[in-house]
Order: structure tokens, then sequence, then C-alpha cells
């Protein structure tokens, strides 16, 4: 016995040890060992012996169900029995005879079946049971019979509660109890939960499989909240990090319980787990961290997609085009699916055929009349390893022979050729296990049309086996091309090309009742409409959650393995333009530097030094090392000699304070920015000042300089791009400045930087906003409302994919440059006022003084530094990474070392 005998939102209540009685008062009169089951539609008789068939009675089926009264003459139970309940029915099914999973046998005709219960009091309540279930199952309107059914299993649930003797220690405390029912893939249970202090638990109301199931909070891992049947009832945990099955799927009859049950768990879980959001995953995915795989996982689960929901079973993309060639090619583009294009969309003709049809429609309009992913499509797939889930989806029928998954290849061009077929793929195709491949059961799936029994899948000619087709579909997945192309797969399916006008313009729009929001059930006031609704939606198959609604960004790939679908030209190392000398030389300094970044928290303090009479406001270092300038809210610019530990020089340009200072290539100039609107240019060469640019109408808050550029950002609102052109002669060294461009904002800008192209700048103003823009234009790219309060520190990563800000109201935030999506947020404790960073370590000035190192992935502190005794507002780092001076509010410079 399984629940899947049951008939679709079929209930099992309860059981009772009993004898089947085949032909009463007869010579051939048998008795059968056993046990009887009351279900919500029908009666179900398991023998103990598995030889004998299960019995399985649809109650809208039965004449007669009845207790024989021992006065009655005709009473077959009198001779030696007693408890005995008679049930005449028109049809029955005989299933799993021998133990053989196959399609059910149906017995058709009038026969009586006599049940004799081992406890004879029993035998009232059951009867009584019985005909209230027999009087719902004979009502005309589903929605009629579903009422029914759901008030009788309410008054069930009432009657009873969770029993407490099941409790792991009597010290335990109960925080909440309420009714719900554990979700398995096509079946419900109901019954009874509860949260203690320690566990979450179960306890089914028929006992089934087990009187309780028990999950030790401690063990939880994620958990996440879930639509089910299209209400906000569901609630899935998982003790695992990656796994793709959770411990337990839960349903409540209403969302009141199902929040407080989840905020008990996420309350209990987050001190000690990080919660992750699509956004987290992203940036792990970006950087190599998780792999295609394992990044899809984590979408399908963000977006309700659960293995025990096969209406929103995970879905994952057919990756391979090529199932004829003998060997798999993964350096052509051709090899692959083109990720851009949704299933149905991927033939020409057929596309033209389905637009032109969406162009005639009336509203709603669709362009496919079936989805990619639906519970049929999954046991399609999965019928050789879940066939008794098929038989319970089919009403104990297989599929047609001809219609089973027989061949990859035949698979693939129906869903590039067949006229309603746009099914993408399941995680199983990814993963190790291939049984679902192999018919190990020797099931009897039937015969094709050419005489062939359907046994296990046809392969691809380049899989040596099914172990080697999973393999390689596994190194498909995790290929350049598909690492390069993934984000636009992630577009159309949980991304900004699902819905609206974009999904029109991707070839994208299903039936609107696959959509999230697509209809309001609760609106639905006619309950055999609300029925017919549901159980179509579920059969149909869902749309996942929208995830995203701007463009996912790409994945970073490592140089030289670049892979287009345009071009199957990729650079080889011999072709590119670096010498193979320069190249190593490249690697080492990367290598070094990462060293440095993983060895970041054994930063130790070398030497400090106060040299100002006020806060420290910026750093500059001349390329050998020796000399380290700074800037202070004292007015002075200093230069400090590190040989011989003294201030070699103190200029002081007006009494206002200086704000940031560089030095040009080639040591000989510093510049400083002032509060007083100017900047002023120092001649290190000759000792003093050679220049001054009077460019902004307030404070100037922060300098850069590239390639003859200035870059200068201001409190009026404005940054200034200048082209500086030396003066003619020795003897007049002025320079000339002439103003490229103005980049308008609407309030003060506090912070800008330059990526390493020098071609995107990012500026933060004192209201909180991010602002990219592309400097070969002077266009803003994108703008984000990143920060409650002033940003102190922004920082393009040295692949000046993602930039990094840092502002008064404690958070980090992450944004993609090429998308301006905002992809990650940490918060800290305190203002951090400064960093350096790798694009995955950060190395932070806080407010109190310490140095911290995060983990941004993990959104943590991996180790605090004790340094300055006031704010960290300057920090400096050489090219090795392995070096670094910090100034702070307390007047010092502090030079730091890497040790190990």
């Amino acid at each position: 016995f399984s629940l899947l005998l049951l008939n679709l939102e079929e209930y099992y209540f309860e059981q009772h040890r009993a004898n089947h009685i085949i032909n009463k008062d007869c010579k051939d009169e048998r008795k059968f060992r056993g046990s009887l089951k009351i279900c919500s539609k029908s009666i179900i008789f398991e023998p103990d012996d598995n030889i004998q068939p299960i019995i399985k009675i649809p109650l809208r089926d039965c004449t007669s169900i009845k207790a024989p009264e021992d006065n009655e003459a005709n009473n077959p139970f009198t001779r030696n029995t007693s408890g005995g309940i008679s049930v005449v029915c028109s049809q029955v099914f005989l299933i799993k005879e021998r133990n053989v999973i196959a399609p059910y046998k149906t017995v058709r005709g009038r026969t009586e079946h006599l049940f004799q219960l081992d406890v004879v009091w029993n035998v009232g309540d059951v009867v009584q049971t019985l005909h209230q279930l027999y009087r719902a199952s004979c009502l005309d309107k589903m929605g009629d019979q579903a009422a029914m059914i759901t008030a009788i299993l309410q008054s069930r649930l009432a009657r009873t509660s969770f029993d407490k003797n099941r409790f792991q220690s009597i010290s335990e405390t109960l925080h909440m109890e309420c009714k719900a029912e554990m979700v398995t893939p096509l079946v419900t249970n109901p019954g009874h939960v509860c949260v203690t202090d320690a566990n979450l638990y179960f306890q089914p109301l028929n006992g089934y499989p087990k009187p309780v199931v028990q999950i030790t909070l401690q063990n939880v891992r994620r958990i996440y909240k879930r639509r089910h049947g299209l209400m906000p009832l569901g609630l899935e945990v998982f003790c695992t990090e990656n796994d793709l099955c959770s411990d337990i799927y839960l349903k409540f009859y209403n969302y009141q319980d199902r929040d407080e049950v989840y905020f008990l768990i996420a309350t209990y879980i987050e001190n000690h787990i990080a919660e992750h959001t699509a956004e987290s995953y992203m940036l792990q995915w970006q950087r190599g961290h998780i792999s295609n795989y394992q990044y899809l996982l984590h979408l399908n689960n963000l977006a309700d997609r659960s293995c025990n929901d096969l209406s929103q079973y995970p879905v994952f993309p057919w990756i391979i085009a090529d199932y004829s060639s003998s060997v798999l090619d993964l350096t052509k583009p051709e090899t692959f699916r083109d990720l851009s294009k949704p299933v149905g969309a991927l033939n020409k003709e057929r596309l033209d055929r389905l637009v032109t049809r969406y162009q005639e429609m009336p509203d709603p309009k669709f362009m496919y009349g079936s989805h990619y992913s639906s519970p049929g499509y999954v046991l399609f797939y999965l019928v050789r390893v879940a066939p008794e889930y098929m038989l319970c989806l089919q009403n104990g029928k297989f599929d047609h022979a001809d219609r089973m998954f027989n061949s990859i290849s035949e698979t693939w061009k129906n869903c590039l050729d067949g006229a309603t077929d746009f099914k993408e793929l399941i995680p199983e195709f990814y993963e190790n296990d291939s049984s679902f491949l192999v018919n190990s059961l020797k099931l009897d799936l039937g015969k094709r049309q050419g005489g062939k029994m359907v046994e296990d899948v046809e392969l691809p000619p380049w899989a040596s086996g099914p172990d080697d087709f999973l393999q390689k579909s596994q190194e498909a997945l995790e290929s350049p091309y598909v690492s390069e192309h993934l984000h636009e797969w992630i577009d159309i399916i949980f991304g900004y090309k699902q819905k609206g006008s974009e999904a029109v313009a991707a070839h994208n729009v299903f039936h609107p009742l696959t959509y999230e929001g697509g209809v309001d059930l609760n609106s639905i006031m006619d309950p055999n409409e609300k029925v017919a609704l549901l159980t179509q939606i579920l059969e149909f198959g869902q749309t996942p959650k929208q995830l995203f609604t701007t463009p996912h960004p790409q994945r970073i790939m490592p140089k030289l393995k670049s892979l287009s679908r345009t071009s199957s030209h990729s650079i080889s190392i011999a072709e590119s333009p670096v010498s193979p000398n320069e190249e190593s030389f490249e690697d080492l300094t990367e290598e070094s530097i990462t060293l440095a970044w993983n060895n970041i928290a054994k930063l130790k303090l070398d030497k400090q030094y106060k040299i100002h009479k006020e806060a420290i406001t910026g750093i500059a270092v001349t390329c050998n090392g020796s000399s380290v300038f700074t800037t202070s809210q004292d007015s002075t610019l200093k230069m400090f000699s590190k040989d011989s530990k003294t201030i070699q020089r103190s200029v002081s340009f007006s009494n206002m304070a200086l704000s940031s200072c560089l030095i040009l290539p080639g040591d000989t100039t510093v510049i400083s920015s002032s509060w007083d609107n100017h900047i002023y240019f120092y001649s290190i060469a000759f000792g003093r000042q050679q220049d001054v640019l009077m460019g902004h109408d307030d404070a100037v808050s922060k300098i850069c300089w590239r390639d003859g550029r200035l870059f200068s950002a201001s409190w009026d609102s404005t940054v200034k791009v200048w082209r500086c052109v030396p003066g003619e002669t020795l003897s007049n060294k002025k320079h000339h400045f002439e103003l490229l461009a103005e980049l308008e904002h609407d309030v003060s800008v506090n912070t800008i930087d330059l990526n390493a192209a020098n071609t995107i700048l990012a500026s933060g103003t004192k209201e909180g906003t991010i602002s990219v823009w592309d400097i070969t234009t002077a266009t803003v790219l994108h703008q984000l409302p990143c920060h409650s309060g002033t940003v102190f520190h922004a920082a393009f990563s040295p692949d000046s994919r993602h930039l990094l800000s840092t502002g008064e109201d404690c958070c980090f935030k992450v944004i993609d440059v090429q998308t301006g999506m905002l992809i990650s947020s940490v918060t800290a404790e305190e203002p951090q006022r400064c960093f350096k960073w790798d694009g995955n370590t950060i190395l932070s000035g806080s407010q109190s003084g310490e140095l911290l190192v995060w983990d941004l992935l993990g959104g943590k502190v991996t180790e605090r530094i004790k340094g300055h005794t006031g704010a960290v507002t300057s920090m400096w780092m050489n090219e090795q990474c392995n070096s670094v001076i910090t100034g702070g509010e307390d007047k010092q410079i502090m030079f730091w070392k890497l040790q190990y």
C-alpha cells in the first residue's frame, strides 16, 4: 500500500485489521488477513499476503454498504463471524497482484465483499463514516464533493490533537500547534504540526507512513515559503545546503499558521545561518563559487519549484542540440541549443505558425497551448523509476507505448518540431543517478508500433551508457559556452522576459492561468468552478515565480576562454597579443594578489605615527614606497619619509580642510582637493605650489587621475572631467585645463571611482544615490537609491564587473555594472568609512577604528583587527595587496604588513 493508490486530492483516514471473505457460504469460501483502509473516495483492502492483489472499491461505484444484523436470516456472518461489513459494488480495481507494479485490473459487474473487523465495536462507526463519505462521492459537482470531504476531515482533525508523549524530551517547550498536511508528490496527508524550542513535529492523522515525523531545528539549513495550489500556504524545510529534495513540505489551512511556523523556525536558524537571496546566489555564481547546476537549483528553490510538487517541479534547460554525432564536441557552439530562446521559438517555421495564430487570437492571447513543465512531463521522464506516480496521475494506466520516453533524440526532435511539445528538462538529467533511463524494475510499459517493447531509453551515439550520458550532460552544463549564455535562459524562465512586453518580444507567452497572480482563487465564489480551475492549472503546469525584473548579469568568464555562438573562433594563447613571458609575469602577479587576499586577515600593525592635528582624509604613496603624502582636515598636505620616519614637508594652501590627494605618474607632482572649492598642484621637486584649478562652486570632495585626465567630484552636485595640458617651457610650468565633460547630479557628490578601462565612472552622493556613468558619452547608465544617508566610499571590483559601496546606513551594497542590478546587501554593526576589495573579500575601516575582513558572499565578518582609536577615514593599498596604510580621526597613520 502507498498513498499513491488514492485518487488525486483524496485522503486516507484510518485503517482496521480485518479479514476479507470471498465466496461466503460456498465450498471455495476464502478468507484473507489484512487491513481495511477507509479513504475519502474509496475503500482499500491490503492483504498481508502480497501475492494477493490490493483491492480498491470506489465509493461512488458502491450500491450497498451495511453491517448485517444478527437477526437477518441470510446473514453471512452468523457462522463463527462477527464485526462484519458488507460492501456491494459495480466495479472494483485489483492492484499490484504478485506485488508487481502494473496498470490496474478492472473487474466490472456486481460483486459483494465482506470485511470482518477484529475489533467488533468499531463496525458501527466505520459504517457511519462510509455512509457519510459515500454521500459525498455521490454529489454531482466536484466542488460540493470537495467541500463535504473537507468538512469531514476538519471535524476529525478538531477531535484530535498532537500526542505530546511523542516529544523527544520532557523538557521541551511547546511554541505552537496547528493543523496541516504533509505534501509529497501527488499526495497530501493531513495531521498536526507542533513546534517546540528544539524540534518541528508532524503527526499524521492516519499514523502513516510513521506515527510522527521529527525535524531537529538545529539541523535546519534552509526554509522557504511556498505557493501550493496557487495559495500562499506551503512551507518547505531543508536540512541540507545543496540537495534537491527537502526534509519536509507542509501545507497549512491558513497563511497565519504558515507564517507563524516560518517565523519560529526562521528566528531559530537566523542566529546560525545567513539567509540566501537570489542576489546572493547570483554573486556567488557570477564569481564562480557555485556551479551552473547549483545556481539553477537555488533559483528553482527560490521560485517556488519543489520536488514535492509535480505542478511546480524544478525546471532545467535543454543544453545539447546534437544527438546524432558519435563524438560530442563541447568547443563548437552549434553543439548547443540557443539559450536565448524558449523551446517553442527554436524552430522558426513552427514559431511563424504560432505567431500568426497568436496575432489572430482574441484576448487573453497566448503563443503556446501547453507549458514547458507539468506533472505529466515530469513523470514522462521519470516513469521507469516512479511508475506508481504515473499510474496515480493517469487513473491506473501507463501512457501509450509510442508516447513514452523512448529515446533522447526522438524527444528532442519532438520538442523542436511537435505542434504542442515545448517541454524543458528536469534536474535528473544533470545529476549522477541514471536509473530513470533504465527499466531496471522490468516494467511492462507496452509495445511500440513496430512491435518493439518499451525498455531502456535509447541514448545518443556519443554516450557509451546511461552514466556516460549524464556525465557528458553535466560537462555540457558547466561548459564555457553555457556559462557565457545561461543568463539568457534565466531571463526567460525566472527573469524580465517572463512577463509583459519583453515576454511577447521573446516569444515567451503562455496561457494566463500559468502565471503567478493569473487568477485569484479567493475571488471565485462558485466551489465547482474553483475546483475545476485549480485542477486545470495543476495539470497544465505553472510558470515559476519571477525572481528578476531587469536583465540578468552574465557570468564572469576566465580570460581567453571566450566562446560565442556567432563565431566559433576562440582565441588561443598563441594568437593572443600577449607574449608568453608577459603572460607568465601577469599570472605571477595575479597569483601573489590572490595569495595576499586569501591571507588578508593576517594583517599586522607595523608602525604608527601621529602626524596631523585633525582627521586624515587622503593617502598617496610614491612608486618606490619611500614617501607617503597625506591630507587632513587640518588643511595641510604632509610628506612623510618611511625611511627616516620624519615629516619632510608640510604645506598649507588655504585655511580650509583638504579632502583627498594623489600623485601623478612620474612621482613629481601631488594633487590635493580642498573644501575651498579648489584643486592644488604641488611640485615635489621644487617644493612649491605649481598650479591651482578653480573648478567648482563648493568643496571638492574627491579627485581621480587617469590617462592625462583629472576627475573631480564636488558638493556643488557635479563631477567634472578635465584634460591637463602641461606648460610649454620649463620656465612656465603652469598647466592648461580644458573641461571635457560635466556630470550633473541632484545633490552633493561625496565620492567617485573609475573602472580599469577608464570608460565608466561611479559616483555616490550625500543622499545615498549611486550613479554609473559612461564617460565617453557623459551619460548616466544606471542610477540607484542605494543608501539612506551619505555614500562614504565606492569602488569597482578589479574585473570592473561589480561596484561596491558603503554608507552612513552601515550597509555594503553590490551593483552589477552591466545591468545596474543591486545584487547584494550586507549590513554591518556600524558605518564602514573606507575599504579595499578584490571582488570577494573586503577589508574595511570602521567608525570605531577597527579594520574588518568580510566574506562578502557569506555576508559576515571573518576577522576583526584592532587599529585606530577613532574612525578609519582613509586607506591605501599597494599593487601586490600585501601592504596597507590607514589614516584615522585619531590623526594617526598606521602602516600594516601582511605576514604569512
